[in-house]
C-alpha cells in the first residue's frame, strides 16, 4: 500500500512538474520576477505544506506543516493576527480577563456553525478541552494547556485524596496557594470548585505513588487509610456558563495565556462526528470542521483539497475559493515549481543556501523577515553517554555556530534557549540578569563572554574528564573510545537539514575526532520517534513560538512529560517558572524568567544552532499574506489580486504598507471585542 501511495505521489509530481515546465516557456524575459507571474484562472490558492501531514486531528501532532493546515480548517475562541500573530477574535466576538490573568470568560458568535450546519455552543469548547487532555487522545501538545487548572492532573492520571468528607490540600503539604482575583461571571458548582483551595494530587500509577509516600513520612500518614479518588474530565477548569459563554480557570497567572488559545490544541474538534466514527473521524468521507475552509478531497502524497466553507460565520470575508496544499519536500523541486508558476507560495525555510544569493534580488517575492523560531540538537539525557553533563557541554563547546550561521547565510548565532533579536524588552532583562550572574560567580567579564562558545581546548578537556580522551593525531585529532556506533544525528528528510547535519558532523570530526553517525526519517515517523526519546545521542529540533512570550521556549523543558525530546525534568527550574509567570509586574517576570533561562543553559540538556528568519517566496498577486513572527498563515485573510497595478512591491515593507481589504477586516474583528 504504501509503495502505491508513493508511486501515486511520484507520477503527480512529475505531472506537475512537466506542466509547470511547458508554461515557464512563456515567461516573460523580465528579470524583475523570479520565474512566470500570472495568477491562477481560479480564485485558489496553490501551496506547498511540506510533508505529507501526520493526522488532520489538530489535538494529536505539533509539527508546524500541519499546524498550517489546521488554521485552514480548524477555528478556536482566538486566531493569530496576519501580521503580527497577536490573538484576535474569532469563535470568541469578546471575552474579560481577570485582573490577575488567571480566569477568563469569552462569548461566542450567535452564528458559529460547523461545515455541516449544526450550530456551535460552549459545550463544544468543554468537549473538546477535555477530549485533548484526556490520556487516551495521546496528544503532543497537551501540555502547553497545563495551566488549565486540574488539567495535567487529568492528563496524567492523578488522584485526589479524599478523607471523609474532605479532600487533602496541597498547601497543607507545602505548596503555595495562588491568590485568586475576584470572579469572573456567574458563580456556579463548577466555578466555587474552581476557585476553592487547590486539591492534593498524586499520582495514579501504585508504584510511582507508593515511591513518592516513602520519601514524605507526613504525607503517607495523612494518605493512610484515604480514598483515592482519579481526576475526571470534569474537574478541568474549563466550564459552558451557558450556550454562548465559556469560561476558563487557570491553575495561577499566566500572562501570555490568551494568545496561547490560537494554537492548534484550543481549536474545536466536532464531539458529533468524533464519537460517531472515533480514529476514523478525518477521513475524507466523514471530517467536519468549522474553519473558512473545508475538505473536498484528500489524496494522501499528492494533494489535499480545500473549498471555502458557507457555513464559517466569516464566509463573506473569506478571499479564496479553495486551498491545495501540496506535500513536497525537495527543496530543489519545490523552487521549480514556484518558477515555472505551478504554485503561488510555499513553507517556510525552503530557499537552499545555495540559491539565496540570486534571490534575494527578487525584491516584490522574497521575505527575509525576524521569526521566533529557532534550531537546535536535543540530547538524549536519559541515555549514555549523554546522561553526562560534562559530555553534553563537550559538544557544545565543540561547534562553531558562527561558522554554522555564515554557511547557513539567513540566520544568527543561538547562545540561548528562547530567539534574540524578537522580544526587545526580553533580551534587556537576559543583560540584565548576565551582568547579575557573572558579579555573584565573580568572574571576569572577559571570561563570561566566552561562556557558552566555541572552546575546542575545553571540549577536549570535558571530554577527557567522562572517560573520552581526545588525542592528536597527524593535523587533527582523534577520541577513540567514544561510542559513536550507539548514537546518531537524527533529522527528518530535508534538503537544508541534512546540509546542516553534514556541516556539524564535519565540525565535531574536526574539533572533537568524532565522526556522529548521521539519520534520516520521514517527518510522520521523525515526530513520533524524538519525541519518544527512541533516538539515542542528537535529534533535529527546530521550534516556532506559538505565542508572543519568551516561555513559549523555556516551557520546552517545563514537567515531567515536557515538549524539549530530551528527558531532562528538573522541578528547581519548575518553579523559577512558575515564579515568573505569578509575577504580573512585566520587568520583573522578564527577569526571572531570564534567571531561569541561564540555569537551564547551564544543565545543557541541547546543543543551541540558530536564530532563524523566514525565507520563502510568494507570488506579488498574493495579497494578506504575510510572514508574521512565526509563519501561522490565517488563510482567510489572503486573495489574489488581479490587477497588476496593486500587486505587492518591495516586500520588505509587506508588514507597514496598507491594504484597504486586510486592514477593513482585521479592524472590523477587533473592534467586535470592544463592545
Amino acid at each position: 500500500m504504501i509503495k502505491a501511495l508513493l508511486r501515486g505521489y511520484r507520477i503527480a509530481l512529475t505531472a506537475l512538474i512537466a506542466v509547470g515546465l511547458l508554461s515557464s516557456c512563456s515567461t516573460s524575459a523580465d528579470s524583475r520576477y523570479f520565474g512566470k507571474t500570472e495568477p491562477p484562472a481560479e480564485n485558489i490558492l496553490r501551496y506547498i505544506s511540506g510533508p505529507e501531514p501526520e493526522i488532520l486531528d489538530p489535538q494529536i501532532s505539533d509539527g508546524q506543516p500541519e499546524a498550517r493546515i489546521y488554521m485552514a480548517l480548524f477555528e478556536g475562541l482566538v486566531e493569530y493576527g496576519p501580521k503580527d500573530q497577536q490573538p484576535i477574535p474569532a469563535l470568541a466576538k469578546r471575552w474579560e480577563i481577570s485582573s490577575k490573568v488567571d480566569e477568563f470568560v469569552f462569548h461566542l458568535r450567535d452564528d458559529a456553525k460547523w461545515s455541516d450546519g449544526k450550530p456551535i455552543t460552549a459545550r463544544d469548547f468543554v468537549y473538546s478541552y477535555r477530549r485533548g487532555f484526556d490520556p487516551k487522545t495521546i496528544s503532543r501538545t497537551a501540555q502547553l494547556g497545563f495551566f488549565v487548572k486540574y488539567s495535567e492532573a487529568f492528563k496524567s492520571g492523578g488522584v485526589f485524596v479524599k478523607k471523609g468528607d474532605s479532600y487533602l490540600l496541597e498547601k497543607d503539604f507545602g505548596a503555595t496557594e495562588h491568590e485568586r482575583a475576584p470572579q469572573l461571571g456567574p458563580e456556579t458548582e463548577h466555578n466555587k470548585f474552581m476557585r476553592s483551595a487547590s486539591r492534593l494530587v498524586l499520582d495514579g500509577d501504585e508504584k510511582k505513588r507508593a515511591k513518592a509516600l516513602a520519601a514524605d513520612p507526613k504525607l503517607a500518614e495523612a494518605v493512610n487509610g484515604a480514598e483515592l479518588v482519579p481526576v475526571k474530565a470534569e474537574d478541568i477548569g474549563v466550564e459552558a456558563i451557558d450556550d454562548r459563554s465559556v469560561r476558563i480557570t487557570l491553575r495561577q497567572s499566566a500572562p501570555f495565556f490568551l494568545g496561547l488559545l490560537a494554537h492548534q490544541f484550543f481549536r474545536l474538534v466536532p464531539e458529533h462526528v468524533v464519537e460517531k466514527h472515533g480514529k476514523n473521524w478525518t477521513r475524507p468521507q466523514n471530517i467536519v470542521t468549522n474553519g473558512a475552509f473545508k475538505v473536498k478531497e484528500h489524496r494522501p502524497y499528492d494533494a489535499l483539497i480545500l473549498e471555502k466553507d458557507p457555513n464559517y460565520w466569516d464566509a463573506a470575508n473569506v478571499g479564496l475559493d479553495g486551498i491545495h496544499f501540496y506535500p513536497i519536500e525537495e527543496l530543489s523541486t519545490i523552487m521549480n515549481l514556484y518558477k515555472a508558476g505551478s504554485i503561488d507560495a510555499m513553507l517556510n525555510h525552503v530557499v537552499p543556501s545555495s540559491w539565496i544569493g540570486e534571490i534575494r534580488q527578487y525584491k516584490d517575492e522574497y521575505l527575509d523577515f525576524p521569526e521566533i523560531a529557532l534550531a537546535y540538537y536535543s540530547m538524549n539525557t536519559q541515555k549514555a553517554p549523554f546522561n553526562d553533563i560534562k559530555v553534553r557541554k563537550a559538544f557544545i563547546a565543540g561547534l562553531d555556530r558562527e561558522a554554522l550561521s555564515s554557511f547557513r547565510k539567513i540566520t544568527q548565532p543561538l547562545y540561548a534557549i528562547s530567539p534574540t533579536g524578537t522580544f526587545p524588552d526580553y533580551d534587556k532583562a537576559r543583560d540584565r540578569v548576565s551582568e547579575e550572574l557573572r558579579k555573584e560567580q565573580g568572574v571576569a567579564p572577559e571570561e563570561w563572554a566566552k561562556k557558552g562558545r566555541f572552546d575546542r581546548e575545553l571540549a577536549h578537556k570535558l571530554l577527557g574528564e567522562a572517560g573520552f580522551p581526545v588525542v592528536k593525531k597527524g593535523d587533527g585529532w582523534e577520541c577513540p573510545t567514544f561510542p559513536t556506533d550507539t548514537i546518531s544525528i537524527t533529522y527528518n528528510t530535508n534538503e537544508n537539514n541534512r546540509a546542516v547535519a553534514e556541516f556539524i558532523q564535519a565540525q565535531w570530526k574536526q574539533n572533537l575526532g568524532i565522526t556522529v553517525p548521521l539519520k534520516t526519517m520521514e517527518f510522520k515517523a521523525f515526530l513520533p520517534y524524538m519525541k519518544g526519546l527512541e533516538y539515542s545521542g542528537f535529534s533535529q529540533f527546530l521550534w516556532s513560538g506559538d505565542y508572543m512570550d519568551p516561555y513559549s521556549f523555556l516551557s520546552l523543558m517545563y514537567g515531567p512529560s515536557n515538549e524539549g525530546a530530551t528527558g531532562y525534568y528538573d522541578p528547581k527550574f519548575d518553579k523559577m517558572l512558575d515564579e515568573a509567570n505569578s509575577e504580573l509586574d512585566p520587568i520583573k517576570r522578564y527577569d526571572t524568567l531570564a534567571r531561569a533561562e541561564f540555569y537551564l543553559l547551564d544543565q545543557a540538556p541541547v546543543v543551541p544552532l540558530t536564530v532563524n528568519a523566514t525565507n520563502w517566496l510568494k507570488k506579488p498577486y498574493l495579497k494578506g499574506m504575510y510572514p508574521n513572527p512565526g509563519t501561522l498563515i490565517p488563510w482567510k485573510f489572503v486573495y489574489i489580486e488581479r490587477d497588476p497595478a496593486k500587486w505587492d512591491r518591495d516586500v520588505s515593507n509587506i508588514m507597514t504598507t496598507p491594504d484597504a481589504r486586510v486592514d477593513k477586516h482585521l479592524a472590523d474583528l477587533v473592534s467586535s471585542n470592544s463592545k
